[in-house]
């Protein structure tokens, strides 16, 4: 009798597990549905593709601009999580320094699986648990958990670096330039609204609630992605996890373009960082002594790429060669880097014009190279995005390291002489090579200023695209034709 009481025990046990697990199952199977699913409007249709218009783009920015300021919100907080979590101020510096590390690595691990899935439900998916692990920043009283699930949420705060690749599919090649800086506004707008606002919550309330308002919109962001962004196909069917990662350096065996444009990106990367970090240092001693919320404001300098560089992008990345583009915007950020570097210690003038030009120069070179290592694969663009994005935060690094060191042992003028050294060199990497040379060196092919469109491709016909799913053949000219043979 005991036995078979056992036995009846045993039986229910595996009906209530088998119970649980097609439980769990049928719900697996609603969310991955649910992401699937698209309105009628934004369904793929190959003879009516979804159009590309001004409203799609502003969405792609208003995402960008709210996804990527939660990389920033703690920054302006660490005093505050420091006193709330009982640790040192030390240990708090830790929760930015996680963010970065956790959006290094979901730009390597994440971003190139948009080149092999399609993006809606990928941007959704990613949308969605972002603003799921978010609900426990807003609810831990552990400096740990809190530590770790910020590394987490800003692994999968990587949407702006899928969404610009396909803006570069999606946007006409006349007006990829102008597309592109809309959302790259929108990515300098978040950066400096999210130090803006957690500051003014934080002082007028609790700061739990800079994470509270992040958690709507997060949500919003969701919402509004679900509802208007259409759903393209992928631009690779037949590829691996592992042949995907494997191909990012395929790419700068063969593209002269994204060698120099990443070089390029490294080096004006390395004088951003290294500005914004020593300025501090200049603005809180002799002879300005000001305090932490006047500094702050400092970064309304940093506005000027969101207010000019769509306008610089239509009326000259968009009608001119890249290598005359980023020739301007470099020449246009040496002069603010040399201004504020021999006039910063006795005028605030020329800390205001440095912000202001360096930002606006770096970011006009960033959206001219990133138009052109677009064309170079049309199937390869977010693992192009990838190999270039990895350069820029090599670059900020390397500008932030170096920038603390030299300003620590000779001052502001110095390390800004190093940063207008950085600037020249990436000028002369813009410059060894002509707007239409084929190979790594060189000025052959003429010298035009007018950009050439011969080809446009989009992703209104992906099959279309004729380089391989490891980034294409050929050595320097671009893979969808509009930017052939472009130098940087």
């Amino acid at each position: 009798m005991a036995a078979q009481e056992k036995a009846e025990d045993d039986n229910a046990s595996r009906q209530v597990a088998m119970s649980h697990n097609v439980e769990e199952k049928v719900s697996e199977n609603q969310l991955v549905n649910a992401l699937l699913w698209a309105p009628p409007q934004c369904r793929w249709n190959p003879d009516n593709p979804p159009k590309f218009n001004i409203l799609l783009n502003a969405l792609f920015a208003f995402a960008g601009t709210f996804t990527v300021a939660n990389l920033y919100y703690a920054q302006p907080l660490l005093d505050l999580l420091a006193d709330f979590f009982g640790v040192s101020q030390e240990r708090a510096s830790l929760i930015p320094t996680c963010c970065q590390a956790g959006y290094a690595a979901g730009l390597i691990l994440i971003c190139p699986l948009g080149d092999m899935v399609r993006r809606r439900p990928f941007v959704l998916l990613l949308t969605f648990i972002t603003a799921t692990m978010w609900l426990a920043l807003c609810f831990t009283n552990s400096y740990s958990v809190f530590l770790a699930f910020s590394f987490l949420t800003s692994v999968t705060t990587v949407t702006p670096q899928i969404m610009l690749p396909l803006v570069g599919d999606l946007a006409p090649p006349a007006r990829r330039a102008t597309a592109i800086s809309i959302v790259s506004s929108g990515l300098v707008l978040g950066l400096l609204f999210a130090r803006l606002l957690s500051g003014i919550i934080a002082n007028a309330s609790h700061w739990r609630n800079v994470y509270w308002l992040s958690l709507a919109l997060q949500y919003l962001i969701f919402i509004l992605l679900y509802l208007f962004m259409p759903d393209y196909p992928s631009t690779n069917t037949n590829i691996s996890y592992p042949r995907i990662l494997s191909s990012i350096a395929v790419l700068f065996t063969k593209h002269p373009i994204l060698v120099q444009a990443t070089l390029m990106g490294l080096l004006t990367s390395a004088t951003f960082t290294s500005f914004w970090t020593t300025l501090t240092f200049l603005l809180s001693g002799s002879p300005y002594n000001y305090n932490t919320l006047t500094i702050g404001l400092f970064s309304i300098a940093g506005l000027t790429p969101m207010f000019f560089n769509p306008i610089f992008s239509r009326l000259v990345i968009d009608k001119y060669t890249t290598q005359l583009s980023t020739t301007i915007s470099l020449l246009i950020a040496i002069t603010g880097i040399a201004i504020g570097a021999y006039t910063g210690t006795f005028t605030v003038a020329g800390p205001v014009l440095h912000a202001a030009l360096l930002d606006f120069g770096n970011q006009a070179t960033m959206i001219a190279n990133r138009a052109a290592i677009y064309t170079v694969a049309p199937k390869a663009r977010n693992r192009v995005n990838t190999g270039y994005m990895v350069g820029a935060f090599v670059g900020q690094l390397m500008g932030t390291a170096v920038g603390n060191r030299v300003y620590a042992a000779r001052g502001w003028v110095v390390s800004g002489t190093v940063s207008l050294v950085f600037s020249v060199v990436a000028l002369g990497v813009g410059l060894v090579r002509g707007p239409r040379e084929q190979g790594w060196i060189g000025w052959t092919g003429g010298w035009p200023l007018r950009r050439v469109v011969d080809d446009p491709v989009a992703v209104a016909a992906p099959a279309a695209a004729a380089d391989s799913d490891t980034a294409g053949t050929g050595n320097g000219s671009g893979g969808a034709g509009d930017r052939k043979g472009e130098a940087v």
